[in-house]
């Protein structure tokens, strides 16, 4: 395939500049790469090209832009990719090729690159990890598609990702079929650094006054449970040495450092598909994943979901045996 770009940098067209698109955008622009921006938000563009990309104020605009064959980055939501490559589509030629860099499922990407190829267009799925550090850190990216559009792209993917952090994994569909269960793994990460944590935060449970009664469990050995623990030095600590030292803790540190009671969140935790989608993979796959599936069920819990369920628990313990709430 044809490089368009001058040693080694491209042109490329960014859409959707949220918190990642619009730092990816900078990040190829410091590495010297031509970036035009569009977003629905036409702030969002206007902003970028205060940092030299150029701003499109149209869908029209924004492809006029671009030479072919094209490139462009897609940065939305999944459930808007389909709508966003209709608006594109129209204004594309054959060899022009799209990315979406958002955390679709995979089959759509199968599905996609299927329909696109039809019409002489590329389609590459690549999965981004990164958040709002990957301006400086950069992204990992995990990447499906076609050999020869992929090795294409590679200076963006090179520029885009630290060293070693950017893999062609196979054909559409398997950049974000690894992204999936990246982020299925992270729920669980997440899920296991929560729940060690809370039993370190109730370590000092038997320093308090427990209710004796038929309906409460008793605490055997108070004596036992008297600690009261700093959970942001103990967290810093496993940083340093510790085999359950990552970047993730090092943001749980920083978390509880500036906010040790965690007084700013509410505690509701959104899952955007992919634990899911992960685990649907595994059932199909008939592999186990009992650490995984606990962590999206327990995401479903924060946000009030198991509240019926614990409702019907109460009233059938009162049914058969007269037990009542304690307030």
């Amino acid at each position: 395939m044809r490089q368009r770009a001058y040693h080694g940098l491209m042109q490329i067209g960014m859409v959707g500049l949220g918190r990642m698109g619009a730092n990816m955008t900078r990040r190829l622009i410091r590495g010297g790469h031509a970036c035009v921006a569009f977003d629905v938000n036409p702030g969002a563009a206007a902003d970028l090209a205060k940092d030299g990309a150029s701003a499109a104020t149209s869908v029209e605009d924004f492809v006029a832009k671009l030479a072919a064959p094209r490139a462009i980055w897609l940065m939305v939501p999944a459930a808007v990719v389909d709508d966003t490559i209709a608006a594109l589509i129209v204004h594309l030629q054959p060899g022009d090729m799209l990315i979406d860099g958002g955390n679709s499922h995979y089959v759509d990407d199968i599905r996609r690159a299927e329909a696109l190829r039809g019409k002489g267009i590329h389609y590459v799925d690549a999965g981004t990890s990164g958040g709002v550090w990957g301006l400086d850190r950069g992204y990992c990216l995990m990447v499906g598609g076609e050999t020869p559009v992929v090795r294409h792209l590679e200076p963006i993917f090179r520029t885009l990702a630290p060293p070693d952090g950017y893999l062609h994994c196979g054909p559409s569909g398997a950049g974000h079929f690894v992204k999936m269960v990246h982020n299925g793994i992270e729920y669980g990460l997440m899920a296991a650094y929560a729940e060690g944590l809370n039993i370190l935060h109730h370590a000092n449970v038997g320093a308090g006054e427990h209710v004796k009664d038929a309906e409460t469990t008793p605490l055997r050995h108070p004596e036992h449970y008297r600690y009261d623990f700093d959970l942001g030095a103990i967290a810093e600590v496993w940083r340093h040495g510790s085999v359950i030292s990552s970047w993730l803790l090092d943001l749980t540190a920083r978390a509880l450092a500036d906010d040790p009671k965690l007084e700013k969140f509410g505690g509701r935790v959104a899952d955007s598909g992919e634990g899911r989608w992960t685990l649907s993979a595994a059932i199909d796959e008939g592999v186990p994943a009992h650490v995984l599936s606990a962590a999206l069920y327990e995401r479903f819990s924060s946000r009030g979901q198991s509240a019926f369920a614990d409702q019907l628990l109460s009233a059938m313990r009162f049914q058969f045996g007269g037990h009542t709430e304690k307030p």
